[in-house]
This record gives C-alpha cells, sequence and structure tokens, in this order.
C-alpha cells in the first residue's frame, strides 16, 4: 500500500512540475513573439526615416516606385493642386485600377476621418478607383480605420509602408482587415 502511495505521489509531482514547465515555456515563447514583432516594427520604421525628409512630390514618386515594383501598370504620378485626391494612379497586375492618396506628415502625426471622407468622395466617382489605397507616413486614427473598412478603402500606415520598402507585396497589404489592425496612437516625434 505505501509503494502504491509513493508511486502516486511521484506522479502527482511530476504531473505538476511538467504543467508549470510548459506553462512557463508557453508563456516564453508568447513574449518572444511579441519581441519578434515589435522589433520588425521598429526596423520597419526605422527603414523610413528618409522619408519623413522628403517633400509631398519625392513621396508620391516613392510610393509610385513601390506600385511600379509590385507588378503594377501604367503608374503615373497625379498629385499637385486639383488633382482630387489621386496623386498615384495605376493597373494592379490583375489589371483593376487602383487610385492612391498620399499624405507625408510628420511621424507624431495622424490622420484622422475627415481625410478618409474626403478621398471616399472622390476615389470611385471621380477616378474610377477599383481599390482607393491611402498611404500615410504616419498612423490613421481608430475613426479613421473604422470608417475605411465600412467603405472598403485600403489603408497603408507608416508600420505598413515599412514592411512595404521592405519587400511585402501591395497585393497582400490589399487584403488586410483594416478595422482590426494597426494602431491610432502618435508616435513620438523623437521615436526610433
Amino acid at each position: 500500500m505505501g509503494l502504491v502511495l509513493l508511486s502516486a505521489l511521484c506522479t502527482a509531482v511530476a504531473a505538476v512540475v511538467v504543467t508549470g514547465l510548459v506553462r512557463a515555456g508557453r508563456r516564453e515563447a508568447r513574449a518572444e513573439r511579441a519581441r519578434l514583432a515589435e522589433e520588425a516594427r521598429r526596423q520597419a520604421r526605422g527603414s523610413l526615416e528618409t522619408v519623413w525628409a522628403m517633400n509631398d512630390r519625392e513621396f508620391e514618386e516613392y510610393v509610385a516606385g513601390l506600385c511600379r515594383r509590385d507588378g503594377c501598370t501604367d503608374v503615373r504620378r497625379a498629385g499637385g493642386s486639383g488633382d482630387l485626391g489621386a496623386d498615384v494612379i495605376g493597373r494592379l497586375p490583375d489589371g483593376r485600377k487602383i487610385v492612391v492618396q498620399c499624405k507625408r506628415y510628420a511621424k507624431h502625426r495622424t490622420v484622422g476621418s475627415r481625410d478618409i471622407q474626403t478621398f471616399n468622395g472622390t476615389a470611385r466617382a471621380e477616378h474610377g478607383a477599383d481599390v482607393p489605397v491611402f498611404v500615410a507616413s504616419c498612423v490613421f486614427t481608430k475613426p479613421a480605420r473604422a470608417f475605411a473598412a465600412r467603405r472598403r478603402l485600403t489603408l497603408i500606415d507608416i508600420n505598413l509602408l515599412g514592411f512595404w520598402n521592405n519587400g511585402t507585396a501591395l497585393a497582400s497589404l490589399l487584403d488586410l482587415d483594416i478595422a482590426r489592425s494597426g494602431t491610432h496612437r502618435k508616435l513620438r516625434a523623437d521615436h526610433d
């Protein structure tokens, strides 16, 4: 009887130890995934320091170049006064018309719902966009992201722009759920 009791006690202790080790391993794995994701976001933003130094025209040309790199055709910069919200116009590889609004703001600013609403009013109606895309060198507010999700507008904030710049294909950015992605928190002006 004593041997059975001792065996059961050892089994219970071993189970508790193994459970604790498994839980600790899972916590460590989650922490490592979070750290790697934050590192990737920081590197993506860090590689874009030149974006904040560009003027508006250079930023539009930069975005047009990314579109061309990802197989878009008939890409042209249309920005300037009277552009009605179309800074870059082209065709996606599948033939759909893409209209891009570019906002090169300081990193500590945000793009609000009003800018998104204005773009929504012209992208499809004035320019015939199949895929309206708003690219910003900062982040979007939560109401802006919610509005864009309801209207099927693609938003590319500074974090996604960093990934796009580093080789992520435009097509993969078009499929994101923008209502749930990103952050609406402003970056500090001195953020790395």
